[in-house]
């Protein structure tokens, strides 16, 4: 081996010891020296997955008026971990978030081994910001969204609430809550140790938007509705009361209302029966009102006319140990008359002299015992018994509402066929 030869191997061994030395420093550097800083830097910094909040859809009226839209607002989240190494800072936070010192250990105490934690949710966005100006670390904002309803107690039973987790609870936010939800998308991204997103790393799954749903409701009416209902309680000093207000011919609902209402954008200290939806849950004997449908049986024999007489004398009806009485003695009358005047005694008679079987198609085919299926939630079928369990006393108190149930909402749809050349709307 000549001398250049040995020079230049002595050359690259000296080369290969020195890069060598080189990389054993720097992992002594690493794994000793600087163990603590690389291990606070890899906690400042870290990738995770994100789920991005689906925008629920808008409920709107029948001419696109919003009647419940979503607003994006923060909630308060917390590191437990984290935050459980900062207490000297958790009276101001308390203090921002109004709440005490204490009820910040009952939150995080008991979860100190997650790495999440709802401190707050949907606060509004100058807390948020006094929040964030705290700069506690462990403690960050996430994005979400509130319902509003601009219609208020107006609408309220109908469009019903969502949770603070956004899901439907109540009226239509319930009945078309998959529909109105959405999916959450995901994202890939870079947090640091307050927990901000400091940089978008990729996409996993877009976020799909909740659809919009448009109802039958008119705005308007719905507002005269309840001012209307509003007054008529107020005027009888009654304890509440429904209205609806529907399309004879299609059957659209363009307005129903209940009182008491309630508000859904503040709902605390509210009991749950003020949320009940009582037009369609509630059921009631509907007395006199049930009369047009009696007579209307009897006209469809063929055997009666408007004009056909029946003596309502001497103002009362025995029937085993079952009296029906009139107001007055109204004595022979036509069954028009019988409407007129609401007689109990002649509604009765004119009852009896049909077959039982033929009343009860009458009240069936109107809707009476049967869910009427305009996508509320909780609709009652209400209560129509079979007619082969009717006895005399039974048929002729049906008659005038007497024995059976309805709720507000099968009353009007039935009354919709007086309207509608006898058919009763879709």
């Amino acid at each position: 081996m000549n001398g250049a030869s040995l020079m230049r191997r002595r050359v690259l061994q000296t080369f290969f010891l020195a890069a060598a030395g080189i990389l054993a420093w720097r992992s002594v550097d690493l794994m000793f020296l600087r163990k603590d800083f690389l291990q606070d830097r890899g906690d400042a910094r870290s990738l995770r997955v994100v789920e991005i909040p689906a925008h629920r859809g808008v409920i709107r009226d029948r001419h696109g008026e919003p009647l419940a839209i979503s607003t994006p607002v923060s909630s308060v989240w917390a590191n437990p971990r984290r935050l459980l190494q900062a207490r000297h800072q958790w009276p101001a936070l308390a203090a921002v978030l109004g709440m005490k010192p204490d009820r910040l250990a009952a939150i995080l105490e008991p979860r100190k081994r997650r790495e999440f934690v709802y401190l707050k949710r949907h606060v509004p966005p100058p807390e948020a910001a006094r929040v964030m100006a705290l700069d506690i670390p462990g403690v960050a904002l996430q994005r979400e969204f509130r319902r509003y309803y601009p219609a208020g107690e107006m609408a309220a039973h109908v469009i019903g609430f969502t949770n603070v987790d956004d899901q439907g609870q109540e009226g239509l936010e319930l009945t078309f809550d998959q529909r109105l939800r959405g999916e959450p998308g995901l994202k890939q991204v870079i947090k640091d140790g307050k927990g901000r997103v400091i940089e978008d790393v990729e996409g996993i799954r877009p976020m799909r938007r909740g659809e919009d749903l448009f109802l039958s409701i008119d705005r308007r009416l719905q507002y005269l509705a309840y001012r209307e209902l509003q007054a008529a309680v107020s005027r009888h000093q009654a304890r509440g009361g429904s209205l609806v207000l529907l399309d004879p011919r299609s059957g659209e609902v363009l307005a129903l209302v209940n009182q008491p209402s309630f508000n859904p954008n503040n709902r605390s200290g509210l009991k749950s029966e003020y949320f009940r939806n009582r037009a369609v849950t509630d059921l009631l004997e509907p007395g006199s009102t049930i009369k047009p449908f009696t007579i209307a049986a009897a006209l469809e024999t063929g055997a009666w006319t408007p004009r056909s007489l029946i003596d309502t004398s001497p103002g009362s009806l025995a029937i085993g140990r079952h009296r029906i009485s009139d107001s007055h003695n109204y004595g022979r009358i036509t069954i028009a008359d019988v409407i007129r005047k609401s007689s109990n005694v002649g509604a009765a008679k004119v009852a009896l002299s049909l077959a039982p079987e033929r009343l009860w198609d009458m009240y069936f085919a109107v809707g009476f015992g049967q869910i009427p299926g305009a996508g509320f939630p909780g609709e009652a079928a209400g209560r129509l018994a079979d007619w082969r369990d009717w006895g005399e006393a039974e048929q002729a108190t049906i008659a005038f509402g007497y024995g059976l149930s309805v709720s507000c909402l099968q009353l009007a749809r039935a009354y919709a066929v007086f309207a509608n050349d006898g058919r009763l709307p879709a």
